[in-house]
């Protein structure tokens, strides 16, 4: 009954989003040639807002939970376990002040109306994850960015999302690779749960009536640590410690 409850709400749902995307595209365009950098982030702070509107046509629930207040004065490294794509607009919104920026694969950087602008305009950095080449660079050039601008980097070092919500191991590299370029963030672990239960089904239908939580763990100074292979485990621990099984 469920299944079959959620098959007319994902077209409604589709119909909105698309509609969303399409809108905001342009929206997009007009407030970052206009108004610049500022009229961009705000366009994409409304973006994200309106997409979770979406969201809770599915009947879905959205929980941010942070008990810091986390300083806009330093660079953020956000750390993220991945469970779908409806992980990004929650951590966008509500950390929205921090001037949240991506680590994303370059797939994402075409074709897409509202998200790649965002990615290709906004300050995230795309990598061919295929191509060191490509990739090792861009990511030092985006760990400099953040360094200087003092906004927020997140990462989901996963890699994949989970499709049952069962964590991968992380995939390092990057995450040192920035820690290395940002050595004055804050680290900021997040763990996300129920996302992937948005495609239980797949893509169509949606998943309906679902509680999607983000719950932020206490901020760690990279600077505190030495060893920072010993900061990403009791990163990696915190975060996969809080999924739900």
């Amino acid at each position: 009954m469920r299944k079959l409850v959620a098959y007319p709400l994902s077209v409604l749902f589709y119909l909105c989003f698309g509609l969303t995307l399409v809108i905001f595209h342009g929206i997009q365009w007009f407030s970052h040639k206009v108004f610049g950098y500022k009229g961009l982030k705000l366009a994409v702070d409304g973006l994200q807002f309106v997409i979770m509107r979406c969201l809770n046509l599915l009947g879905t629930r959205i929980s941010f939970y942070n008990a810091y207040n986390i300083s806009t004065d330093k660079p953020l490294i956000i750390v993220a376990n991945h469970q779908s794509m409806y992980d990004i607009s929650p951590i966008m919104w509500y950390l929205r002040k921090h001037h949240v920026k991506f680590v994303s694969k370059k797939e994402l950087g075409k074709g897409i109306p509202s998200i790649s602008y965002n990615l290709n305009h906004g300050g995230s950095v795309l990598i061919d994850r295929k191509n060191p080449r490509q990739a090792l660079p861009a990511m030092m050039k985006f760990g400099e960015y953040i360094e200087n601008t003092k906004r927020a980097a997140v990462i989901f070092p996963e890699g994949t999302r989970s499709k049952d919500g069962v964590p991968k191991p992380f995939k390092t590299k990057g995450l040192e690779l920035l820690m290395k370029k940002v050595p004055s963030a804050l680290i900021v672990p997040i763990t996300v749960n129920n996302s992937w239960k948005m495609l239980r089904y797949g893509k169509f239908p949606m998943g309906i009536g679902n509680h999607m939580t983000f719950t932020v763990h206490k901020p760690l100074e990279i600077v505190n640590f030495t060893d920072k292979a010993e900061l990403i485990q009791q990163v990696e621990h915190t975060i996969v410690e809080a999924i739900e099984r």
